[in-house]
């Protein structure tokens, strides 16, 4: 069907030959973007709705009008639809739906299957042999689980290429948090194997279960006067017992839980997930989805559970039971869906009782809590972008920031950051960082002028060019940026920043900054309690943090990195000859085409090569 007009779009002739299967539709507005995906378990039905003569929902009716055109997908089941729609809106991201920005994967404990397994933290796809325990709300609950377990469980935690090279233990074998597997005659196969059965059942929430072991352990040892080994399993009881008492949520409840409550203000909406594995907390995590206009609450919810569940369709992650602190319509369908990917029956139910409505209070709470904090925040940012706005003398919101800073140690290993702000804080996804080549060794003007010529000389569409550009410097790379931003003919008749240099002044103290208007070169000086110099001062401090994190990073790199290993064709055995034969990096330097060739392996041709990069 031709896309056109949204007042001339003909739903009448539309809905006649609209089939009444299953299926995925999608929504174009008049420019041909896609701005809705729904599924339907009757395409004609569902589509019909949308048509009344009254509608209900301000969202819908301004969704019909932007309308030109509806294509749609047939599909065999409602299973498919479900997980064609999801796909299509994560590819598209259309302005009418509850979109999930954030798309991590989850961190889990990986037992693997070796000889000596290992325990360890795991992300992405689970191609390596083993079991998975989680998932775990960051990387950080990870690591202090595994760093818990280690005083408990003595099991490795180290690579496998670390493990396979050891030829004697180390450190963590003194301090008795590991048995010494990579050392033969430190422990047998049957005592390594008896801790890693007791780590698996403390992952699987069965703690009494192992404790009762260890108590058991701890009497033998004591009846045969093993008096040193019934102390080890007293303290293993003990480690037990204390994180038991931190992590139970209830002596009744064994499930596996994931709780869900939603909460919308003032256009923002609040996710908060609450993990329970087995009577234990292993965390929560809090979500801010995009959403279009007046969503109501059981919308937000239907968009979350499957945009976040059929994330993984494997299902392994999966709880038993879903638990949502509002009823939507669609909790039979969803449930029935999610139940058949997973392959094992997933209740979604929002009708809970005595223990779980607490814990739905709880995660309510959190939902609550952390909405306010972000409107809050965004009260304030918002409020600081305005008081700049006047101070700067901008005519029109000022959507995009972006602050310039360069790190070095005396010329060594340059760094440009560039950072980006929008009127929600910083935008770390648009961060960027250049590596300054060919230019005298700390000349900062030169280091400036490259940067902001790599960050604008390329095609940019005009929401990427920001409405104010900030330089980390004084009156001389405040120049060299307005010379670049004059000279770079992909800014020609466009929007050009304006252009504000933040001097730091003699004794560098924060409140003490001088504004440099570009090119008036007139100076500001904002009052130390001032909102606006606190967000100047805030994207100042994040483009110094990123840009000294990356001059770090180089620096060490190149301190640690042999000039050979960049040569073509010289890989690690040639090193190894050249500095046995020369006597190492500083005679290679000094030797002739000559010397480098008379080295076992290395050709002329391979001499000339090296010769040439070390000069």
């Amino acid at each position: 069907m031709e896309k056109s007009d949204s007042t001339l779009f003909d739903h009448k002739r539309f809905l006649k030959v609209v089939t009444e299967q299953p299926g995925v539709y999608r929504m174009f507005d008049k420019s041909g973007h896609i701005i809705y995906v729904g599924k339907a378990k009757n395409l004609k039905k569902r589509l019909s709705s949308y048509f009344r003569k009254n509608l209900d929902s301000t969202k819908t009716r301004a969704l019909v009008s932007n309308i030109t055109d509806i294509q749609v997908t047939v599909t065999m089941t409602e299973t498919e639809a479900l997980i064609l729609e999801h796909n299509l809106i994560k590819q598209h991201k259309p302005k009418y739906n509850v979109l999930l920005r954030d798309d991590k994967s989850y961190p889990y404990i990986l037992l693997t299957q070796h000889r000596h397994p290992r325990l360890g933290l795991h992300r992405g796809t689970r191609k390596i042999k083993g079991e998975y325990f989680g998932p775990f709300p960051s990387g950080l609950a990870v690591r202090e689980s595994l760093h818990t377990m280690q005083k408990i469980f003595p099991i490795r935690q180290c690579e496998d290429s670390v493990y396979a090279n050891r030829s004697r233990p180390c450190l963590l074998f003194q301090l008795k948090r590991c048995l010494g597997p990579c050392v033969s005659g430190l422990v047998s196969d049957q005592e390594y194997n008896e801790n890693v059965n007791l780590a698996r059942l403390f992952l699987q929430g069965k703690n009494q279960q192992v404790i009762s072991v260890l108590v058991e352990k701890m009497e033998q040892a004591s009846a045969a006067l093993r008096f040193e080994d019934a102390a080890k399993f007293r303290d293993q009881i003990l480690h037990l017992r204390k994180i038991q008492e931190q992590q139970s949520v209830s002596g009744n409840v064994l499930d596996d839980l994931d709780i869900i409550a939603a909460t919308i203000k003032n256009g923002v909406a609040s996710v908060h997930i609450l993990f329970i594995r087995q009577g234990k907390i292993l965390g929560s995590r809090n979500y801010f989805p995009s959403l279009p206009s007046d969503c109501e609450l059981d919308e937000l919810l239907y968009g979350f559970i499957q945009q976040f569940y059929l994330s993984d369709v494997s299902g392994k992650h999966l709880p038993d039971e879903i638990i949502l602190s509002h009823a939507i319509e669609e909790e039979e369908t969803l449930s029935q869906l999610i139940t058949e990917i997973a392959g094992r029956k997933i209740r979604i139910s929002s009708r809970v009782r005595s223990e779980r409505s607490r814990y739905v209070q709880l995660a309510l709470t959190n939902a609550e809590t952390a909405l306010n904090s972000k409107l809050s925040h965004k009260s304030t940012i918002e409020q600081r972008f305005r008081q700049l706005e006047e101070t700067l003398s901008v005519d029109l919101k000022i959507q995009r920031m972006e602050c310039f800073d360069i790190s070095h140690t005396q010329g060594e290993a340059t760094v440009a950051s560039c950072v980006v702000f929008d009127r929600e804080g910083p935008k770390s996804s648009e961060y960027r960082r250049f590596n300054i080549e060919g230019i005298t060794p700390g000349d900062d003007y030169a280091a400036m002028k490259q940067a902001l010529f790599r960050r604008f000389n390329k095609q940019l569409d005009d929401e990427k060019i920001p409405d104010v550009l900030f330089i980390d410097g004084g009156l001389g790379q405040l120049k060299q940026a307005e010379n670049i931003i004059q000279s770079i003919e992909t800014l020609q008749n466009r929007k050009h920043p304006l252009i504000v240099g933040i001097a730091k002044g003699e004794s560098r103290k924060p409140g003490l900054e001088t504004l440099i208007m570009g090119f008036s070169h007139d100076e500001l000086y904002l009052p130390a309690d001032m909102p606006a110099l606190h967000l100047i001062q805030h994207i100042r401090d994040e483009s110094h943090r990123f840009a000294i994190t990356g001059h770090r990073n180089r620096r060490n790199k190149a301190r640690t990195e042999s000039p050979l290993e960049n040569i073509p064709g010289i890989g690690a055995k040639r090193r190894q000859m050249l500095l046995k034969y020369l006597g190492g990096m500083q005679e290679i330097k000094k030797a002739t085409l000559d010397e480098l060739a008379k080295v076992p392996g290395i050709s002329p041709a391979l001499a000339q090569t090296i010769y040439d990069n070390l000069h």
